[in-house]
């Protein structure tokens, strides 16, 4: 067996920090996942949910879609909840407040949307914790683009 293969299946029965990108958008979500998943080495072991729009394919915010989102990358290790706009925060908090709604250690994470992503599914892949993969995603208000 080759040691690539032998390092994704050690991956695979990891329990890696899952994480949800929310945005008002589905095309949003879902683009921003696909990118910083290749961005990542297509770290195909993080488990990574988009949950954007509304469930009737609208622009906007679904508590159900966040929920689900979160339940599917849930692996015991925490998630990780990335948000694009104002809404999409409160539409979080309103979840983390319910209590049961998340996973346990669920967090939402403050963070710019996409190099937070980037940063977050690259630490994730390590293996991190959830507090290291939170850290890295907020770390990237720091990045400079001049």
């Amino acid at each position: 067996m080759s040691d690539e293969k032998m390092s994704a299946e050690k991956m695979s029965d990891e329990k890696l920090v899952g994480i949800v990108l929310v945005s008002h958008s589905a095309q949003v979500a879902a683009s921003v996942a696909e990118l910083a998943k290749a961005l990542a080495g297509g770290a195909t072991a993080v488990p990574v949910a988009p949950a954007g729009g509304t469930e009737g394919g609208e622009l906007g915010t679904s508590a159900e879609l966040i929920a689900a989102a979160a339940a599917s990358v849930d692996r015991g290790a925490g998630v990780a909840v990335l948000t694009d706009l104002g809404s999409a925060v409160l539409t979080v908090k309103a979840l983390l407040a319910e209590g049961d709604e998340l996973p346990a250690q669920s967090r939402l994470v403050d963070c710019p949307f996409v190099e937070g992503a980037v940063a977050a599914v690259v630490t994730a892949a390590t293996g991190a914790d959830l507090d290291a993969v939170a850290a890295a995603a907020s770390e990237a208000y720091s990045y400079r683009k001049v």
